[in-house]
């Protein structure tokens, strides 16, 4: 299975925070910057799904997974414009946005991890699940306690971006079809960005469980940062993955 150094564990950090930084701006920016820092110290830890054969579960999995579905969108969203569809009614931060918190929820709760270490030996190791939901939280799937969450810090969103958020699973998601199988023109989708971010996400999970695949438990991209500052930040990083995963 796929794992991360603590290194590159930092630097998808930073990526993450500077595609804030380059994306948003105003008042949006500062209520971004701050929920990502109240989440931080969980959600650079944080796997993006609970079974090893799904995609990216492994600590990391999540930003991880986040900055691939971003890089996807926006490169289907071209492949979408060259061949003639309409990607002019909605924006390049709406797309954004609606792709860096399509899986927000899998954070969990303001205190609360939704994944958790699987305390059964036997379901990892005969069944590849390393990770259980957090039985202590409330069920909501994934976009609605990610809307639920940006709620809380005063993160205002459009109907653009909500509709991407809560449609990014597709017909996967039992509570999409009244929005993707319709018969009235007046309830058909008014954009693509919903279709594009699910074409890009499942692009994004197929190939990342590819990867995965491949790794044969060998960290891929060695790359360290080269400050004295930088490599004290990854080394007090690796502390702490070391205090939470060593066992």
């Amino acid at each position: 299975m796929k794992s991360l150094t603590a290194g590159q564990l930092q630097e998808n950090w930073d990526d993450l925070i500077k595609l804030i930084n380059d994306t948003f701006s105003n008042e949006r920016k500062v209520k971004l910057l701050q929920m990502y820092e109240h989440f931080k110290d969980r959600m650079m830890f944080a796997p993006a799904s609970s079974q090893e054969h799904f995609h990216n579960c492994f600590p990391g999995g999540y930003v991880e997974h986040i900055l691939n579905i971003v890089k996807f969108a926006k490169a289907f969203h071209k492949v979408w414009a060259v061949n003639g569809a309409v990607v002019d009614d909605y924006t390049e931060e709406e797309l954004v946005f609606a792709c860096m918190h399509h899986d927000l929820g899998k954070v969990g709760d303001l205190e609360n991890d939704h994944y958790i270490p699987n305390d059964s030996e036997w379901h990892r190791k005969n069944q590849g699940k390393i990770y259980i939901s957090n039985p202590d939280l409330h069920f909501m799937t994934a976009p609605d306690r990610g809307i639920w969450i940006l709620n809380q810090f005063g993160i205002r969103m459009t109907q653009n971006e909500m509709i991407g958020i809560k449609l990014a699973d597709g017909m996967y998601d039992d509570g999409n079809i009244q929005y993707l199988k319709n018969w009235s023109p007046a309830a058909k989708l008014k954009t693509n960005m919903a279709l594009i971010i699910h074409q890009a996400d499942m692009a994004t999970t197929r190939i990342e469980y590819e990867q995965n695949q491949k790794t044969d438990n060998k960290p891929v991209n060695t790359k360290v940062p080269k400050t004295k500052d930088e490599q004290k930040q990854v080394d007090n990083l690796k502390s702490k993955f070391d205090e939470l995963f060593a066992n």
